[in-house]
């Protein structure tokens, strides 16, 4: 064949593929990279264990290996049906910080904080958007909202600034997925 005759036949092959290729909004990149609801909140189970969210947001009772999560109370923070702890005020005054022995308390020099529900409850993230919970963790603002105080120790939102928003979504994702718990934590109290 000639390449004249080629030429002439590139309009229809092309036109012929295009004809075959459904519109898209997305690119095929982000198509392949957009994971699925299950796939996101596998992801986002994954991250909220190795970053370490039970251990100050799941109450714990002692078991024969030390502190064990409290399964039906996971996430749910510091149990608002619990009487708030009467930490040491020497100890304090020394410059220490203490916590509670279920570890959902704590208590230093920005006085004493509570970790808060993490659930899909409308006494935890029942009511955020995703943004509210993008800016707790990236901003370290009370409730994801402007003008509000900062998160307090021991939560170290500041390792999270730099988060992905795809990680950032992963958790959040998770975190809508779990058993929601009623559960009004405590507000902070105030250095003595």
């Amino acid at each position: 064949m000639k390449i004249t005759h080629l030429l002439l036949l590139m309009p229809f092959v092309i036109g012929a593929c295009a004809e075959n290729t459904p519109p898209t909004t997305q690119s095929s990149a982000q198509i392949a990279a957009a994971p699925d609801k299950a796939t996101m909140v596998a992801r986002g189970e994954y991250l909220v264990n190795i970053c370490g969210c039970n251990d100050c947001h799941s109450p714990k009772r002692m078991g024969p290996n030390g502190p064990e999560i409290i399964p039906e109370r996971m996430l749910s923070g510091y149990p608002g049906t619990q009487p708030i702890p009467n930490f040491d005020k020497k100890v304090l005054a020394a410059g220490f910080a203490m916590f509670t022995p279920d570890l959902t308390a704590a208590a230093g020099g920005w006085g004493v904080s509570f970790s808060s529900n993490l659930t899909p409850d409308e006494t935890g993230l029942g009511n955020w958007t995703f943004a509210q919970f993008k800016k707790a963790l990236t901003e370290g603002k009370s409730k994801g909202l402007n003008g509000s105080r900062m998160l307090l120790p021991p939560m170290p939102w500041v390792n999270y600034v730099n988060m992905k928003e795809e990680d950032l979504s992963a958790i959040f994702a998770y975190l809508q997925s779990i058993k929601p718990v009623s559960n009004v934590a405590p507000n902070p109290i105030a250095p003595m």
